[in-house]
């Protein structure tokens, strides 16, 4: 993920590619390898989202559900249109 791009509180649910999961892409194939790794939502939430759930767990559950659920319609929908379009630089 560039270094200037922020996570937004939730994730596009458009039902096309936005260049939010352009630029996201790769968080969110974190996310999906770290719940197929079955890693704790809190940990995956500070360490790929950046976000304290001791500090905003509200918040850091909905961030990592929103962008978790983005991520499956990434792998059945989305991704035919990022290939279209080249994986983005980093």
């Amino acid at each position: 993920m560039p270094a200037d791009a922020r996570i937004a509180d939730l994730a596009p649910s458009a039902l096309e590619l936005t260049s939010y999961d352009r630029e996201h892409a790769v968080t969110y194939m974190r996310l999906l390898d770290a719940v197929a790794d079955n890693a704790d939502w809190r940990e995956i939430a500070r360490i790929v989202l950046g976000l304290d759930p001791t500090v905003e767990p509200d918040r850091a559950r909905r961030t990592f559900e929103s962008h978790l659920a983005r991520a499956k319609w990434l792998t059945g929908h989305g991704y035919r249109d990022l290939l279209r379009g080249g994986w983005p630089e980093q």
